[in-house]
């Protein structure tokens, strides 16, 4: 059961998160014309009335963009502004997880996006562990990963994540707890929601971004400290056997953070895991501000002021 942070902001403002209400015929429910972004903040270990947000530019960005891709525009600075309110408003006091929405709030039925009206909104819910710290099982789906020529990948366009909803589900119903899915070519492409990072020989490999990837916040920030830390890296097409004879696997996001693969189909993975395990422990130093070296990936935003 989600816990829901006590104020959203819609309309423009900061109201009361069941007062943000939209109508049954809003445009963007029917058809998924919206676009969303992921967003984790959580209190500053040393000081309650900072909130620390991770890479809070680049999710403004990408968010901007996704926008661009609906035919709309919603600046970085608008985004940014909005956030903050949010966060002023809330006052949180744990880990929470912000959820920025831009979508059609027309009321017509016509499946368009041209001569339409667009509105922003943000919610946010308490967050720890998304998924299991310890590993997850994955299976192959059944389900296909969407190809950029049928629909703009580079952004997170709400329509876009039947797939994952029914590759999760899939997953969950046949005894798993995440799915992996192929793109058209039969490569390896992401998970439900995260990217998916493996280690050969020593070497970071990842589906590069010809694959139908989402092109992850948290893909990026791991691929640029494995580089620094002098872990080999490699972006190119995955096939799924690699997989089953890889030394590691794990999945990267917002929500998942790092988080391992244990097993895939019937095959039990390495539990050993020192790539991944220096990367998680570098990120999370990062995001709970303890990296100088990394300060700058970090947005330190006052709630008491």
């Amino acid at each position: 059961m989600h816990q829901f942070l006590p104020y959203a902001w819609f309309g423009g403002t900061c109201v009361p998160f069941a007062e943000a209400t939209l109508s049954v015929a809003t445009h963007a429910l029917h058809y998924g014309t919206g676009a969303f972004g992921g967003m984790r903040g959580l209190p500053n270990p040393v000081d309650a009335n900072e909130i620390l947000l991770f890479r809070a530019d680049r999710h403004a960005r990408r968010l901007s963009q996704s926008a661009r891709l609906l035919l709309t525009e919603l600046d970085e600075a608008t985004i940014h502004t909005a956030i903050l309110a949010f966060l002023k408003a809330n006052r949180p006091t744990c880990p929470i997880y912000l959820r920025p929405f831009v979508y059609t709030s027309d009321l017509g039925i016509a499946p368009r996006l041209h001569n339409i009206q667009t509105d922003f909104l943000i919610y946010g819910i308490e967050m720890g562990d998304y998924l299991s710290p310890d590993g997850v099982s994955c299976r192959i789906s059944s389900w296909t990963r969407q190809e950029d020529r049928s629909l703009p990948l580079r952004g997170k366009i709400s329509g876009a994540y039947i797939t994952s909803s029914l590759a999760k589900t899939e997953a969950v119903k046949s005894g798993f707890d995440e799915a992996l899915l192929l793109n058209s070519r039969g490569k390896v492409s992401e998970a439900s929601g995260m990217n998916l990072f493996l280690v050969r020989d020593g070497v970071l490999i990842t589906p590069s971004v010809d694959q139908d990837i989402l092109e992850g916040i948290t893909r990026a920030s791991i691929l640029e400290l494995a580089t620094v830390m002098g872990i080999p890296v490699l972006e190119r097409p995955v096939d799924k056997t690699e997989l089953m004879i890889a030394d590691e696997v794990f999945l990267s996001g917002t929500a998942a953070r790092v988080t391992p693969v244990r097993r895939i189909e019937n095959t039990e993975l390495p539990t050993h895991r020192p790539i991944m395990e220096r990367l998680r422990e570098r990120l999370t130093a990062i995001t709970e501000g303890r990296d100088p070296d990394y300060d700058h990936w970090v947005s330190r935003i006052r709630i008491d002021a």
